[in-house]
């Protein structure tokens, strides 16, 4: 049997990356995946991957950061398939570059209202559902920095400090409900915003030195912890967060 069969599954960020690699891998464990993304191509493109292969997908434009927009994908979400199981919350930017005293406040706030509050937000609105389905799991893409500092990136590493808290806390209020909800950090991984295109060879070259495998991740690895996380093996996981890192927090 397959680990997801009859589960329907919420996606954000889906559109490339870790959200495809895992939205892919969901639907071929035998999801209803919900694909989500501020970019309506690109999910649109993952979405028609899933469905030519046989398994069933709809797509949800929605921003992460916005509370009526969470809101609205689970309420989709339950006017296409009737429940939701699983939630990865897992849009994320990678924000402003810059020394605290230089960072911009927009710049601040943009990457907490995205990479923290947007998982806040999605929390907020998939739990209840989940507890009215009398079961559910929810995973928090947190990443090694929710664990580390990382210079010239204060507001993505508070904001990923914050998931960690975050999803302990609410893993400790939906418990007794069996909903499970836990936090996965990723290491540097190949994808959109880590490339030799966007950072060039040299700054590709040193994230690399800094994970005990000497390379990066890729989307696929992390897909398989949270098809894990996400399926009925993980029963009595909750309030945790797992590194997926290649060695980088082991120093």
């Amino acid at each position: 049997m397959k680990k997801l069969e009859n589960k329907v599954a919420i996606i954000t960020g889906a559109g490339s990356g870790i959200g495809k690699a895992t939205a892919v891998l969901f639907a071929k464990e035998g999801a209803k995946v919900v694909v989500s993304d501020i970019n309506e191509e690109h999910g649109k493109k993952v979405v028609e991957e899933i469905n030519s292969s046989g398994a069933e997908a709809i797509f949800v434009k929605a921003d992460s950061s916005s509370p009526e927009d969470n809101e609205r994908l689970v309420e989709e979400t339950l006017k296409a398939f009737g429940k939701l199981d699983v939630a990865v919350n897992n849009a994320g930017i990678g924000g402003e570059v810059n020394k605290a005293g230089d960072m911009s406040v927009e710049g601040w706030k943009k990457v907490i209202d995205i990479n923290l509050s947007g998982v806040f937000y999605g929390v907020k609105y998939q739990a209840p559902a989940m507890v009215k389905n009398g079961s559910g799991s929810i995973i928090n893409i947190a990443s090694i920095l929710g664990q580390a500092g990382f210079a010239t990136s204060s507001g993505y590493v508070a904001a990923k400090h914050g998931v960690v808290g975050l999803t302990k806390s609410v893993a400790w209020e939906y418990a007794k409900d069996n909903v499970r909800i836990n936090a996965v950090g990723p290491g540097f991984i190949y994808s959109g915003m880590v490339n030799e295109e966007a950072m060039g060879r040299e700054a590709l070259d040193f994230l690399e030195t800094k994970h005990a495998f000497g390379r990066l991740g890729q989307p696929e690895e992390i897909a398989a912890m949270l098809l894990f996380l996400a399926s009925d093996d993980a029963s009595f996981v909750t309030g945790s967060y797992y590194p997926v890192d290649g060695g980088y927090l082991a120093v």
